[in-house]
């Protein structure tokens, strides 16, 4: 489901630091318009309430990256752990308990030395939200879309990520029903970290695979 420097076959339907254009409150446009007049009508005809709608907001702002860190660094920390996190991503981020709202599979790819992984969805936005929560915007764009698939090397460039020559960057797809989540290569100086430590190291943006978790400053502290 992964390929070098460019995307696979596609079946479907946290914060890096360079600057975007501000978002501006405005007059709601023609999507948030047919959005709350379909979820009027649903809630006409009985589908579904407006509580159960209340419930999923509140279960989705209850997901942010801090879940996916958590689970990096419980995998560079238990190599069990890690082993099963790469056999069946879902199954091991359940068993660490993060439940999973959807029928979605997650496959967990890991960094090496040699290979570099970038995860996009070139068609929407489908995304790991049970472990990483809303993607950001930027990940919804289509120029994000498009260019992570032909010219990947240079989108990481622009998040500051200068893969070498010799490192094959593979760009994984995402699908209605497969999610992925990069594992970051563990950063030299963390030996003594515990899991909580580490944790704090990883960001969205490392479990997209844009940025590569980078050496802490100083090594570990005496706290």
């Amino acid at each position: 489901m992964s390929s070098s420097d460019h995307n696979h076959d596609h079946d479907h339907d946290h914060d890096h630091d360079h600057p975007h254009a501000a978002i501006v409150e405005g007059r709601p446009g023609y999507y948030d318009i047919m959005e709350r007049a379909f979820e009027e009508l649903m809630i006409e005809k009985k589908f579904f309430t407006a509580n159960d709608i209340r419930h999923q907001i509140e279960l989705l702002d209850s997901r942010n990256p801090a879940l996916g860190a958590k689970v990096v660094a419980k995998a560079w920390s238990d190599p069990d752990f890690r082993a099963r996190l790469l056999d069946d991503g879902r199954a091991a981020c359940e068993e660490f308990g993060i439940t999973f709202y959807d029928d979605t599979d997650l496959i967990v790819l890991e960094n090496t030395p040699s290979v570099h992984n970038l995860i996009v969805c070139t068609l929407c936005s489908c995304y790991p939200r049970p472990v990483l929560g809303l993607p950001p915007d930027w990940y919804k764009l289509k120029p994000y879309r498009a260019r992570a698939v032909y010219e990947p090397r240079k989108v990481l460039a622009e998040f500051g990520t200068n893969i070498p020559d010799n490192v094959e960057v593979r760009v994984s797809d995402s699908t209605a029903i497969q999610r992925f989540l990069v594992l970051p290569m563990r950063p030299a100086g963390t030996d003594g970290f515990n899991e909580e430590q580490l944790a704090a190291l990883v960001t969205r943006d490392a479990m997209i695979g844009v940025i590569q978790v980078p050496t802490p400053l100083g090594g570990l502290s005496d706290d």
